[in-house]
């Protein structure tokens, strides 16, 4: 069973910094997404919370970015180099959310570059007790890019690492809680890279946010960036201190 973000603050009194900072639960997992789901919405970012029949559900953002220099796609179905973007087409399973929600959404008004719209969703796996990083890309016509494709598109100097660490790679597979194919990062070496982070941040007292610490690391390697800003809270109500966030 999820926890709804919403219902998570009441944790926030009970998990003492002394606790073992490697392990998360999905009850801290949701506690760590509200902290980020506020924060989104002080700079305007774009998360949003998903949620789903019962009480599942996931981060969500959703973002525009021009393509790669040198990318060059087949171009069936796609953006040709140099097209001025067509209107942006709305996720059908997803309703529209507010204009701070969709601040991401927008393209300067002079920009005549071909764009992608990346979908990101982050998870929580009871399997590794980590969360998961699942996404997509599409052309403004709606076509999905290929696996080849989406590995063009990930930086050079990310894409030789992923790519001489096979279970840290890019895989696609069926999206756990929406049935559709996504890309994800698998999570089996989580703990490895953020095993260091946390002890860290366990022996020098200060608190941390589990989840941000971790979208930081990974979603770079797919052009997913978190502004340093979100770490302006963490001094305030840390996600591994006693201190409630409200």
């Amino acid at each position: 069973m999820t926890v709804q973000p919403e219902q998570a603050d009441v944790l926030t009194r009970s998990l003492p910094l002394e606790m073992n900072c490697r392990a998360l639960d999905e009850e801290r997992f949701c506690r760590c997404c509200r902290l980020i789901l506020r924060r989104s919405d002080q700079l305007r970012d774009g998360w949003s919370w998903e949620a789903l029949q019962g009480s599942e559900g996931y981060l969500k953002k959703t973002t525009l970015r021009p393509l790669p220099a040198g990318w060059g796609p087949e171009q069936d179905g796609g953006e040709s180099p140099g097209a001025e973007p067509a209107a942006l087409q709305p996720d059908p399973l997803v309703s529209t959310g507010s204009e701070e929600e969709d601040a991401d959404l927008r393209l300067p008004s002079n920009s005549s570059s071909p764009v992608l719209q990346w979908e990101y969703h982050v998870l929580y796996s009871c399997s590794y007790a980590t969360p998961v990083l699942y996404f997509r890309a599409f052309t403004l016509d709606g076509r999905s890019l290929t696996l080849e494709e989406i590995w063009k598109s990930i930086h050079p100097n990310f894409g030789l690492r992923l790519q001489n660490c096979p279970l840290n790679a890019v895989s696609q597979q069926e999206h756990p809680l929406l049935g559709q194919p996504f890309f994800f990062l698998h999570p089996c070496r989580t703990e490895e890279f953020m095993g260091p982070v946390l002890q860290a941040a366990l022996d020098h007292g200060r608190p941390v946010n589990y989840v941000l610490s971790w979208l930081s690391v990974v979603g770079p390697m797919v052009g997913l960036e978190v502004p340093l800003e979100y770490s302006t809270e963490l001094h305030a109500a840390g996600c591994l201190s006693s201190t409630d966030p409200d």
